[in-house]
């Protein structure tokens, strides 16, 4: 992982020092409130429902053991003993206080992480694969290009007063793991003819118009990985709405000006770059590339023979083992080493949520097994990406211990959902007391196995920091006439087939959502062509209309049946 040189760790400090400056004079009356929001929010912090919400930048969502640790400390000591990992790849505080803002900031300096341009209408956490570098699908590693990319555009004067916040996903694969056509920006790293290059998409963004990035250009060389962020930043900059908040991500230009004349600007802008002396300073050379990448060199794997192991035995004795094999251990592109997924969506427990003693127990089974290493996915659970195979038995039982070896990655109960109405103060509905009862209606391992891969994902509200547009199934709470009520979409995915998702029609009470969520699964189960077909393949199959009929009770199954066909 990236390491700050002694640079780095200067202008953390004295970014540090300045906001407890800033927040020693707001508290004393000498800072107006409207001076003080924007300082704020440019450093992590928003005014929530009940309390401050810190949020912690996590760089395409890669945390040392020693970060880990410092987290557990953190979260004891300024918050309520635990915090929440976001669809950012972010780690999010929802009981600091402010006066003691500072203090955590400093502590968590030390250990390289920050809060810098985590909210604001600026650059936000740039996301990125949470596989890069391990993957046996990778073209090539993106890591190093993030990181090229964040330091050029943190703080940088000209993109720090945007007219909406901007977010840019990486990846490097064939498979898209990293929802990057959600994102303002997606750059895809691959390679053309023997050249690195990449794919830019923008225009995307959730929320209340979601839409997908739409490709601007094809292949951009290498070398110009800055000189193109630079032209669609600048574009933004220059064109985007400041008249109306709803109005102003860049998504808005691109819709109202339609793909051609917004192509052509952002290319136009990108030529204007490439012939001047700034070109220049921007063009990333070989050297440039090859020193960052040797922040994100492969740790010293051991050999094959002696990392691997067979695993049939013991899972064939322990049947809680053998389910997590299944779901929570993937492949690795190193012979005898596999991926292991850590689920924070174990029962009663608040998704992405995590304790103080699990990050303790993380910190100290990163170092043991993955190489001091782990990493936060973009739906809330994290990742060991380097553990050798005979390791898995000895790390699943250490897991089982934190109530962190929940064997249902990408199944029923694996649901993506935002804080809701328990903290934040944008939201218009609860999400986890409904998350919690979906939990309950599809709790055994057998009902979820026989459902198969499924997304659920649900927002408070209309911002959706849930994801509930690209969910396969999308929950999106809502208010009417103060009382909590629920809007569902179908259909929605965030990889390579990437949709966003129908409504279905009227929004259900908070009485009826969670049976509502039954019975969609359900009709799938009863129309599914066979037991292969998953539930976005049946839905894509079908159409709208037998899901819709069953989520309303409007229609039995024959009748769906016949109305399909």
């Amino acid at each position: 992982m990236y390491r700050y040189d002694q640079t780095d760790r200067e202008l953390l400090r004295q970014r540090t020092e300045q906001f407890r400056d800033q927040t020693r004079r707001y508290l004393a009356g000498e800072l107006p409130e409207d001076d003080f929001r924007q300082l704020r929010l440019r450093n992590g912090l928003y005014q929530q429902r009940h309390a401050p919400m810190l949020r912690i930048s996590v760089p395409y969502g890669l945390l040392g053991s020693a970060q880990l640790r410092a987290m557990a400390h953190v979260v004891r000591t300024y918050d309520k003993g635990y915090a929440h990992f976001t669809t950012r790849q972010n780690i999010q505080l929802n009981w600091p206080r402010l006066e003691q803002v500072p203090d955590l900031l400093a502590e968590l300096a030390e250990v390289q992480l920050h809060s810098i341009q985590a909210c604001g209408n600026d650059t936000r956490n740039i996301t990125c694969d949470y596989l890069a570098g391990v993957a046996e699908d990778e073209q090539v590693d993106p890591r190093p290009y993030c990181e090229l990319l964040r330091q050029f555009v943190a703080l940088h004067p000209e993109f720090y007063w945007l007219p909406r916040k901007f977010k840019f996903g990486f990846s490097g694969a064939t498979n898209d793991r990293a929802a990057t056509r959600t994102n303002d920006a997606a750059v895809h790293v691959l390679r053309r003819g023997g050249a690195i290059g990449y794919r830019f998409f923008v225009g995307g963004g959730l929320g209340r118009l979601p839409m997908l990035g739409q490709e601007m250009n094809g292949f951009v060389p290498e070398s110009d990985l800055l000189i193109y962020a630079c032209a669609i930043l600048r574009t933004f900059n220059r064109f985007g709405r400041r008249d109306n908040i709803h109005k102003a991500r860049i998504k808005i230009v691109l819709r109202e000006w339609g793909i051609e004349r917004f192509r052509a600007a952002i290319e136009t802008e990108y030529a204007k770059i490439l012939a001047s002396d700034e070109g220049e300073q921007l063009r990333l050379w070989p050297e440039d590339i090859a020193r960052m990448a040797a922040h994100f060199s492969a740790p010293p794997y051991r050999p094959a023979h002696e990392a691997g192991a067979d695993l049939e035995q013991p899972a064939a004795h322990e049947a809680r083992f053998a389910a997590w094999l299944k779901r929570n251990v993937r492949a690795h592109k190193m012979p005898g080493y596999r991926v292991v997924f850590v689920s924070l969506k174990a029962p009663e427990q608040a998704p992405g949520d995590c304790t103080a003693e699990q990050f303790e127990a993380l910190a100290a089974l990163a170092d043991a097994y993955s190489f001091g290493e782990l990493r936060a996915t973009y739906d809330q659970n994290l990742v060991l990406p380097d553990v050798a195979e005979r390791d898995l038995h000895a790390l699943w039982m250490r897991l089982e211990e934190a109530r962190l070896a929940t064997p249902n990655i990408g199944l029923t109960t694996d649901i993506v959902a935002c804080p809701g109405l328990d903290f934040c103060g944008l939201a218009n509905a609860g999400t986890i007391g409904v998350t919690h009862e979906i939990y309950r209606r599809f709790d055994s391992l057998e009902a979820q196995y026989d459902i198969g891969p499924i997304r659920i994902t649900m927002s408070g509200c209309m911002n959706g920091c849930g994801h509930h547009s690209v969910g396969h199934i999308g929950i999106l709470g809502v208010d009417k006439h103060g009382e909590e009520w629920y809007q569902v979409t179908l259909g929605g995915s965030p990889g390579n087939d990437a949709a966003i998702g129908e409504r279905v029609g009227r929004a259900l009470a908070r009485s009826e959502i969670a049976e509502g969520i039954e019975r969609l699964i359900h009709t799938y189960l009863e129309l599914r062509s066979d037991e292969e077909e998953t539930f976005l393949e049946c839905y894509r199959r079908l159409g709208l209309a037998p899901f819709k009929a069953r989520l309303y009770g409007t229609d039995t199954v024959a009748d769906s049946e016949a109305e399909a066909a």
